[in-house]
């Protein structure tokens, strides 16, 4: 979007001198072609367009498999680390839940093994030992 608005400027730019070209100084005349033909000089030549070609296929008969050993292979570089990463989040997930699990049923089995009076169940100490544990 800027090439195409510096272009509209250079075109403006160019009908303006135009316009005003007979009203200009001999001095200035000469100025402005000398330095048109020094930006000439220093113009970058047009350069032919270069596609470049991030790895070679070769048509082959060998299929999947043989005919392009680096195609799957580099999929399969991006596809196992993101499968061991998945199954190691799902077996921390498992192992924590057994965790919990076993401490519940811990604390479980200590309260109901106890015989402890009726009034312990409603102390409010009681039941914030009993959240701390299960946490």
């Amino acid at each position: 979007m800027n090439t195409t608005r510096e272009l509209n400027f250079a075109y403006k730019v160019r009908h303006a001198l135009n316009e005003s070209l007979d009203h200009f100084p001999a001095n200035t005349a000469e100025k402005l072609v000398s330095a048109r033909k020094l930006a000439l000089s220093r113009k970058k030549s047009d350069a032919p367009l270069r596609a470049v070609i991030s790895h070679s296929l070769v048509a082959t008969k060998g299929g999947f498999l043989f005919g392009a050993p680096m195609m799957w292979a580099g999929r399969l570089g991006l596809v196992v680390p993101l499968i061991a990463l998945v199954a190691g989040l799902i077996g921390i997930y498992q192992f924590e839940q057994q965790r919990r699990i076993t401490e519940t049923a811990e604390i479980d089995a200590d309260v109901l093994s106890d015989e402890l009076p009726l009034s312990a169940y409603l102390d409010s100490g009681f039941n914030a030992y009993l959240a701390t544990r299960a946490e």
